[in-house]
């Protein structure tokens, strides 16, 4: 991967992402890694990582995948994401890494894939379908109709 950003420099704050603690390792070139450090708040009932942080490193590492294609991308929406967990995602102090990669880009849809890591055992796979805008006034939008 290469063009490494930082979380200020590019990219968007996601108050979301930054209250689960999921922080930016590379972003460039069609593809993403982030990280997680998985703490009590992440675990599902049976102490390890809930299926929902795991869907949401995915989306968000497809989605930086894609942003990183283009420099005029300000946001993006998920239209289709699926996901496939392999054995559990780990416990109270484990890393997880999701890796995105771009498989295929047009004007403005792009279909990622991602994969999610605890350490050499690979957790979940995912694909998904974005659509990246060039502006970021949709809220303005929603709040009309």
């Amino acid at each position: 991967m290469t063009n490494p950003l930082s979380t200020s420099a590019a990219l968007p704050t996601i108050p979301f992402l930054q209250e689960l603690g999921i922080q930016v390792i590379e972003s460039g070139g069609g593809q993403a890694q982030v990280a997680l450090i998985l703490q009590a708040c992440h675990l599902n009932g049976w102490q390890v990582a809930h299926g929902g942080v795991i869907m949401t490193m995915l989306d968000n590492v497809m989605s930086l995948a894609g942003r990183s294609m283009e420099p005029d991308i300000r946001g993006g929406v998920t239209i289709e994401m699926k996901t496939s967990f392999m054995q559990p995602g780990g416990y109270e102090g484990c890393r997880l890494i999701a890796k995105g990669k771009v498989a295929h880009a047009s004007t403005s849809i792009y279909f990622c894939e991602g994969e999610l890591w605890n350490g050499d055992k690979l957790v979940a796979k995912a694909s998904g379908t974005f659509k990246f805008l060039r502006r970021t006034d949709v809220a303005k939008k929603l709040s009309s109709t």
